[in-house]
């Protein structure tokens, strides 16, 4: 069950100050990097706020529902993952990043959230070639699949990576995103 500072943080996601908001966002963020067992309480609720009409509201609900996996026994992430990607293409390119860049944090939950994961990962990198910002989402992809990597050592996720480097026509760019993975 959720604290009262919690619950006031929570409930202060949703402020129109933006200095109020930010400071929630960053506690519940920190919170909710290790499991919480008040998960359910929100979940419903920030899957609804992927769909807000403010791309602020958007970002935070699919950064912590991210964080949230963790916290997820009965599996609601696999449902819900595509209300997730969509938020990853979003009309605001900020928020499409902020959740794009925290998808890794799924695959903490298990096996086959980290398969999902890696799997959305290599198709978002696929996809989004001829996109704006097509480098970017695809570097974040790559630096994603690190940090997934870094967290679990699955050595399947780091060939995966390399592979999808490894496609990329423009030397640049493949130097670029085969530069994340020589960083520890």
């Amino acid at each position: 069950m959720m604290d009262v500072t919690t619950r006031t943080y929570y409930e202060n996601l949703a402020s129109d100050d933006g200095t109020v908001r930010y400071e929630a966002y960053n506690a519940i963020l920190a919170a909710t990097e290790q499991p919480v067992d008040w998960a359910y309480e929100v979940w419903d609720e920030l899957v609804a706020r992927l769909q807000h009409k403010n791309n602020h509201q958007r970002s935070i609900a699919a950064q912590l529902l991210c964080n949230l996996a963790q916290s997820d026994p009965e599996g609601r992430i696999f449902d819900d993952f595509a209300a997730l990607l969509t938020v990853t293409k979003d009309e605001k390119f900020v928020t499409a990043r902020h959740s794009l860049q925290s998808l890794w944090r799924i695959g903490l939950a298990g096996d086959k959230q980290r398969r999902m994961v890696a799997d959305a990962h290599v198709t978002r990198f696929a996809e989004c070639s001829d996109e704006k910002n097509g480098t970017l989402t695809r570097s974040d992809s790559i630096q994603g699949l690190k940090h997934l990597y870094n967290a679990t050592g699955d050595e399947a996720i780091q060939e995966m990576a390399l592979a999808l480097i490894a496609t990329e026509e423009d030397e640049k760019y493949r130097k670029k995103y085969a530069a994340v993975w020589k960083k520890r």
